[in-house]
Order: C-alpha cells, then structure tokens, then sequence
C-alpha cells in the first residue's frame, strides 16, 4: 500500500512540475507630481560661555518665549527637537566654555503662517535651522494611489506584451510594491546671524511640488 501511495505522489509531483510554464521577470512605474502643502521647520536657541547654569537659564528662557507665540497661532503644531550641551575647547585642548543648544520643529499646511512666525522668532534671539516643504501625509496617500494604479497597468501591459509575443497565456507569480519620491528638499539653511538680519521679515515660502513614483517588481508565468 505506502509503494502505492508513493508512486501516486510522485505521479501527482511530475504532472505539477510539467503544468508549470516558464517565469519571467517584469518591472513598471509611474510617477507623478504632488503639492507641497505642508511646511515643517526647525528653529534653534544657541548660546555659549563659561557657566553652565546660566546657559540654561537663557536657553530655557528662549524655548519658553518661543512656545507661547508659536502655540498661539491656529493650524501649527509644535513639538521639541534636539537638544545638547558640549564644552568649547581653547588652544591648549582645555575646556574654555560651554555651547548649549534646543531646538524647536514646527509643521503646518498654512506656509504664510509658517513665514510669518520665522521672522517673529528670529526677532526673539531664535536662529533657523531648516525649512522643508514637503506634501501633507494626505496629498502623498491620494497620489501614491494613482501611481500605484497606473504602475500596475503598466506592468499588466508589459506581461500582455510578451505573453502575446511568445503566444502563450500568462498569470501574476509574484508582484512587490515599492514607494518612493517625494523627500524634503532643503529651502532654507542658514547661521544666526544671517537669519537675524532678516529683521523679523516674513520668510519668503513657494510651495513647489514633489515627484512621488511607484516601482512594481515581480513575476509571470507562462503557460500554453
């Protein structure tokens, strides 16, 4: 009986592996652009000298001036950044002071209120560390989705192509999705004192637009 079991089984495992056509592996994407209607940015209070507690003090002073006007205003977000203390070394390699810094990041969709609190902050002694536009989690999913559609035609159009070519029928093996496109581009980097300069103008902010792309790997089988 187990000989007679076997033998189906090898039976069954043949005509499998002689039903199953040739692989081949395919790639498609699509792209689009997305608005940037998000803006995220850094502003910073830096000080330096020779007594620790006092850096703090200024420092903390700074933050907390900063926190009321920016929570003051509708449709911005704030939370904490970085925040670090590192002695200044002198000529001899001694320590010759200390450097203290804390950082703010700010997020919202209204880019001219965002302007509008860099220069009050750069007024109040904050420096601005970077400006960012970027598209709003929801503006990236919408057109994420599109290009995934499109990526997938595309890639359902390449498979009819050789299955036509070589005259066989095929089906989807395996497929991957991948997202990709759309990182932060750096608009602003500058030092205090350039930024403070600024005199507590509006930082100038054009929203621009981001290229979002969709990559679709994977596999077809052919059969006859």
């Amino acid at each position: 009986m187990s000989r007679l079991v076997t033998a189906l089984l090898a039976g069954c495992f043949a005509a499998a592996s002689a039903q199953a056509g040739a692989l081949v592996d395919l790639s498609a994407e699509a792209s689009r652009l997305a608005a940037n209607d998000m803006v995220r940015a850094s502003v910073f209070s830096e000080v330096s000298g020779n007594n620790p507690a006092e850096l703090a003090r200024r420092v903390n002073a700074d933050i907390a001036e900063a926190l009321k006007l920016i929570r003051a205003k509708a449709g911005v977000t704030v939370k904490s950044g970085n925040q670090s203390t590192y002695p200044v070394y002198g000529p001899a390699q001694k320590i010759d002071g200390w450097r203290m810094r804390s950082e703010l990041l700010i997020e919202s969709k209204d880019l001219g209120a965002v302007s509008e609190l860099l220069g009050k902050l750069q007024q109040m002694r904050l420096a601005v560390g970077t400006v960012n536009q970027l598209p709003s989690p929801e503006t990236r999913r919408q057109v994420e989705d599109e290009t995934t559609r499109e990526a997938i035609r595309a890639f359902q159009s390449r498979a009819a192509v050789v299955g036509e070519q070589l005259g066989k029928t095929w089906r989807i093996k395996q497929l991957n999705i991948q997202q990709g496109g759309g990182m932060p581009v750096p608009m602003m980097r500058a030092s205090r004192g350039v930024m403070l300069a600024a005199d507590a103008a509006p930082a100038p902010l054009e929203a621009g637009e981001s290229l979002l792309t969709t990559n679709i790997s994977g596999q077809i089988e052919l059969a006859d």
